[in-house]
């Protein structure tokens, strides 16, 4: 039993997965899409996870391995092309969301330590170095990337809600609290849409599925491990959102949009508030850039293993997969050549597809799962419209975002297509 993960430590790994950089990096990018309706995007977003992670709890109680998500498409599809281009989506879906929460790192860090007269250059070099920072620790030793996690997972929510306690009791009598009417919300289609792009905030609950082999008495905990994180951080987002945006007037959270956590702070703390939250924000992204290394390679490694990449990519260097290598290399790439909202475009778009495609694979499955056929199917429907509006909504406002996310899908369906056809043929 030593060797079991308890469920307060599975609720942990789904928590930390989700509340990593992301909130620090979207929720400035929400408000300018959403305005006042932003808690609304952020219940809608927390709607499809939920719904989302039913499927997650089924297939982990029947399929439980470390390879998680990989292998449930594998099951739903065989190994096949299909099958290896959503899961090669998988791993550059993991480099985007590595990217998002390096520039969030990148845009917090000037504010604490400015290295020259340049944000624009310390954001890069903060963006790069933090990705370097964390390759060298996963190349060193996995038992730190561990500690690492599990400490910050700790002090981010403390702060966190201390956030939400001081910034609570500082709305009383603010008057940008009106922001919050209806009359300030976007409309209905145009909340959906802000609450898809900002969708990547979710991203992270599906971890548990890797966890799923270890998990103590996973029949009844693998369940309540989805369910209980991912409703804990739907409230704490929507929180948090209601605080943000009852503090500050719409023109700052504009003009400090890569930031806006730190600064909806400084109403109630002042430059300590500005400061303490930044701390956090750095905390977050660092802790999540590692873990999200440690199973961006891991996920390079099983998708080899499973004949969907070159055997090469199971080749290891200097005791840990090339995978790890490519993938950070990848990310120092992408930080440095796309904004903040073509990155979370680009995430969002990919980890929509994926769940969309693991509801599916819910829904085919349910008699070997024992599950409702209701819920998987309505979340893989709702996951199809929720790709519909926001690329829509995001073709209007950020066409780069929707070509990158296009060009990512179609470039993992043409190299799978290349790399089995190829295979195929040395066979003959």
């Amino acid at each position: 039993m030593a060797d079991k993960i308890s469920l307060k430590d599975t609720i942990s790994i789904g928590i930390g997965g989700m509340v990593g950089g992301g909130i620090f990096a979207v929720l400035g990018l929400a408000v300018s899409i959403a305005q006042g309706g932003t808690p609304l995007a952020f219940l809608f977003a927390g709607l499809l996870a939920v719904i989302t992670s039913y499927s997650y709890a089924k297939l982990s109680q029947k399929y439980p391995d470390r390879g998680g998500t990989v292998k449930f498409i594998n099951q739903g599809f065989g190994v096949s092309i299909f099958s290896g281009a959503i899961n090669n989506l998988l791993w550059v879906s993991y480099i985007i969301m590595l990217s998002l929460y390096a520039s969030a790192f990148g845009a917090y860090a000037p504010n604490l330590l400015a290295i020259s007269s340049n944000t624009t250059i310390d954001f890069h070099i903060y963006a790069s170095g933090i990705i370097v920072l964390a390759t060298a620790i996963n190349y060193y030793s996995i038992a730190v990337v561990g500690k690492i996690e599990s400490y910050a997972v700790i002090i981010k929510l403390i702060i966190l809600i201390g956030f939400i306690g001081v910034g609570a009791y500082g709305l009383i009598g603010n008057p940008n609290l009106s922001q919050l009417a209806i009359s300030n919300w976007e409309s209905p289609v145009q909340l959906f849409a802000a609450g898809m792009v900002i969708f990547v905030a979710y991203e992270g609950f599906e971890l548990i599925a890797n966890a799923a082999p270890d998990i103590v008495n996973p029949e009844k905990n693998i369940p309540k491990a989805y369910y209980y994180s991912v409703i804990f951080v739907i409230v704490l987002y929507i929180i948090i959102s209601i605080v943000t945006v009852g503090s500050l007037p719409f023109n700052t959270i504009a003009t400090a949009e890569d930031y806006v956590l730190a600064e909806a702070a400084k109403p109630m703390l002042g430059k300590i508030g500005f400061t303490i939250i930044t701390i956090a924000a750095l905390i977050s992204t660092f802790s999540a850039i590692n873990a999200s290394l440690y199973g961006g390679s891991r996920v390079n490694f099983e998708i080899a293993e499973d004949d969907e990449l070159p055997h090469h990519f199971t080749s290891k260097l200097w005791n840990q997969p090339i995978g790890l290598l490519i993938t950070a290399i990848a990310t120092l790439v992408l930080v440095n050549i796309l904004d903040l909202e073509s990155i979370s475009t680009a995430g969002s778009v990919g980890f929509i597809l994926i769940f969309g495609i693991v509801n599916w694979v819910g829904f085919k499955c349910t008699k070997d799962t024992g599950s409702n056929k209701i819920i998987p199917i309505c979340g893989c429907v709702l996951c199809l419209m929720a790709l519909v509006i926001l690329i829509n909504q995001q073709y209007q406002s950020n066409l780069t975002g929707v070509l990158v996310s296009l060009g990512v899908i179609v470039l993992c369906f043409i190299t799978e297509w290349i790399y089995k056809t190829s295979e195929k043929k040395k066979k003959t």
